[in-house]
């Protein structure tokens, strides 16, 4: 892949064979420090972002990708409030923010232990912290 191809997001399935009772979706959240993209040359930012890539390519061949996509900075994001009736909006960047989502995985895993391994093999783990969280119903 060029290195200035853009990634698209990868939608491969549900994510969940319902046959296989082992089978669970989790996401690795790419969680990065605010500011540290703005660090980088537009060639290094490329060349990491291109390892991200092969990375995707590999999990897709192996089964176990369902979806993936970049983020864009957090200085073109915003975060909406509803409180009662009153809505905020406070467009970013976040002052009190000290790290940003920068991208996310959905996988199909057998065991958390394999999410937790597919983690370490991400390399933004080498640059930013990789969130595992087992999908499922938030009221648990």
């Amino acid at each position: 892949m060029h290195a200035s191809k853009e990634m698209d997001s990868v939608i491969i399935g549900s994510g969940i064979n319902r046959n296989d009772e082992r089978a669970m979706a989790y996401a690795l959240l790419i969680v990065e420090p605010v500011g540290q993209r703005q660090t980088r040359t537009e060639a290094e930012g490329r060349a990491l972002y291109d390892r991200m890539v092969r990375f995707s390519e590999d999990l897709k061949s192996r089964g176990l990708l369902t979806m993936t996509q970049s983020l864009r900075t957090d200085t073109l994001g915003a975060r909406v409030r509803v409180q009662g009736n009153q809505s905020t909006v406070v467009d970013g960047p976040f002052a009190e923010a000290k790290e940003m989502v920068g991208g996310f995985f959905i996988l199909t895993c057998e065991t958390r232990a394999q999410a937790i391994a597919l983690a370490e093999e991400c390399p933004a783990a080498r640059w930013a912290t990789v969130e595992v969280r087992e999908l499922g119903p938030c009221f648990t």
